[in-house]
């Protein structure tokens, strides 16, 4: 298992118990009680669980997690997700891709397909991008956030407004029945609508943690959306709500 694996995995299981100890983390993750020690100590350090005698406590994990950290959260599933995603998406389309380590998966199916016209804001995917031939790239300026690697704020706005895209994959934190889209940050979220806004489909992606889940900024309402892909783990109660509201929904 990979260091960030690991760590995702501790901030999971801290955030759903509370409270953990290292010896059921070492049985949990099947490593040392000395390597859960030093991953309980280096996520002490960056603020995202509190460090105790003998284990780990709720920090802040109720905030947003840094991207590096997400990564390896759910692969498996968001890579379903991407490749019922990717199948929607018809040769030449342009398409808009805000931030998120799901849409990253759609980006790669899609960069690696061709040829696609891909307008983002998210600089993790242009990076990755930016080397192939099949792809058209826009890359829309802001205020960078570290959290989720993406540039937002009224010049991304701004900059949305001149073009349009055939469909936009949206990642979202959350998406609820009652409360719609959100996410962690004001900014985002704004950018998220202008990206919602010019784009004749939108299309949202999100694993099965996120169904019912509701975060601090609101992107849109379901109204504003017309497609989620998620996988077989989120709740039908959940589903049957969102698609109730006139969203058609995908599982993969």
């Amino acid at each position: 298992m990979l260091r960030t694996e690991r760590h995702a995995r501790i901030l999971e299981h801290v955030a759903a118990h509370g409270a953990v100890g290292v010896n059921e983390l070492s049985a949990l993750l099947d490593v040392s009680g000395a390597t859960v020690r030093r991953d309980l100590q280096h996520l002490n350090e960056m603020k995202l669980l509190r460090r105790t005698h003998g284990g780990a406590t709720l920090g802040s994990i109720g905030l947003e997690l840094p991207m590096q950290h997400r990564t390896e959260r759910r692969r498996p599933e968001k890579q379903a997700i991407a490749k019922a995603a990717a199948a929607l998406v018809p040769e030449g389309a342009v398409v808009g891709m805000t931030g998120g380590t799901t849409v990253t998966e759609i980006a790669r199916l899609l960069a690696e397909r061709g040829p696609v016209t891909i307008v983002t804001n998210a600089v993790n995917i242009a990076a990755e991008l930016i080397q192939h031939k099949n792809v058209t790239l826009v890359v829309i300026g802001g205020n960078a956030r570290t959290a989720s690697y993406e540039l937002v704020g009224p010049m991304a706005e701004k900059a949305l407004a001149e073009y349009h895209t055939d469909m936009t994959f949206l990642g979202v934190d959350g998406i609820s029945a009652e409360y719609g889209c959100t996410t962690y940050d004001q900014l985002e979220a704004a950018t998220d609508r202008a990206f919602a806004a010019r784009s004749s489909r939108t299309i949202v992606v999100a694993d099965s943690s996120k169904i019912g889940k509701v975060t601090f900024a609101k992107i849109c309402p379901l109204t504003d959306i017309h497609h989620l892909v998620t996988d077989g783990g989120a709740q039908g109660q959940q589903l049957e709500h969102i698609a109730s509201a006139g969203v058609q929904v995908t599982t993969a």
